[in-house]
């Protein structure tokens, strides 16, 4: 008998655990899975975004501080803060969650090199669906230990039914439009933010040398190069793009008249693998073919995958360049 008791105990539970906060624990679970499984131009990753950065966490909190339902408007007052918590309306929540997650979300953003964690978006949903589902499970606590007739409860039924009475119907006409107007302004401001990595992040080419202490610095590669001289070069490739990468970076020697390259040879060709949020690091060396007198353009041209038939500065997704003299024999 006590087994039986035990199991109907467990099953209880179950059944008294709120909709509304196991959906939003379910859904920031799978916007993790779809943020990490699909590439940053994904439709439907954009998609996901929104609730798990503007809504999910906000909702979480706002279940730990309203664990009750709107008050009856027959009560007063005094005896309604008496007899039971303070509660608010679906409506009234659905404001407020958009409020808190526009609090929330910067808050794990600066939280997370404190810890020593990178700024990828792995990293970010992670930490907004930590945040979510362990600060539901607390509203979920909350909410339980509220009496069951006070408790809020997700009832869409008869929220439709509470539209067409009187002044209840125009407060609740006036709450949706203000979590609207609320809705619109955060979405607004959170596609200017996120449009620019959505459409592709960013990389970054840059060229190194050693100094006469074997220190890698910038803008230190060499103006002259006696004939047959190699050139020691630093190459990096840091990858914001949202995803991992394959680059091919091209080293070209140029010849220029008049501002026109006429004459243009293929020193290396470079292959390399980046994670994204990495920075990849090559040194290499190089040696220019012209001739003594020659002023020459080297190029270092990035491609993302396969480069095309004819390279330029042109037409590659990144390009950084020195000029070097040869002399000598």
């Amino acid at each position: 008998m006590s087994h039986r008791t035990s199991t109907w105990t467990r099953f209880e539970f179950v059944r008294r655990y709120p909709f509304d906060l196991a959906a939003v624990s379910i859904g920031a679970v799978f916007a993790y899975l779809v943020v990490t499984s699909f590439a940053s131009e994904s439709t439907l990753r954009l998609a996901v975004t929104f609730p798990l950065a503007l809504f999910l966490p906000g909702y979480a909190l706002v279940s730990i501080l309203f664990p009750a339902g709107e008050r009856d408007a027959r009560e007063t007052a005094s005896t309604a803060a008496e007899s039971r918590p303070r509660g608010i309306d679906a409506t009234e929540r659905a404001g407020l969650a958009f409020v808190l997650s526009l609090a929330i979300a910067p808050l794990v953003v600066l939280l997370l090199p404190l810890v020593g964690l990178s700024l990828t978006a792995t990293s970010i949903a992670a930490a907004l669906v930590v945040v979510t589902v362990v600060t539901a499970q607390v509203g979920v606590l909350r909410r339980l230990r509220t009496p069951a007739g006070e408790r809020f409860s997700v009832s869409p039924i008869a929220s439709l039914g509470s539209l067409g009475r009187g002044d209840t119907a125009l407060a609740t006409a006036s709450s949706i439009l203000l979590v609207l107007a609320v809705g619109t302004a955060v979405s607004a401001l959170f596609v200017a933010f996120l449009l620019p990595a959505s459409a592709g992040g960013f990389t970054e080419l840059a060229l190194y040398s050693e100094d006469e202490d074997g220190e890698i610095v910038a803008g230190e590669l060499p103006s002259e190069v006696e004939s047959g001289e190699s050139i020691p070069l630093t190459i990096t490739i840091e990858n914001q793009e949202g995803s991992d990468q394959e680059y091919t970076a091209i080293v070209q020697e140029q010849r220029l008249e008049d501002g026109e390259v006429v004459d243009r040879a293929e020193l290396r060709r470079i292959e390399a693998s980046v994670s994204d949020g990495a920075t990849g690091t090559g040194e290499r060396s190089v040696t220019p073919t012209a001739e003594s007198g020659e002023t020459v353009r080297i190029s270092v041209l990035l491609y993302e995958g396969e480069p095309p038939a004819s390279p330029t500065n042109e037409n590659a997704d990144e390009e950084t360049h020195f000029w070097v003299t040869v002399t000598g024999e």
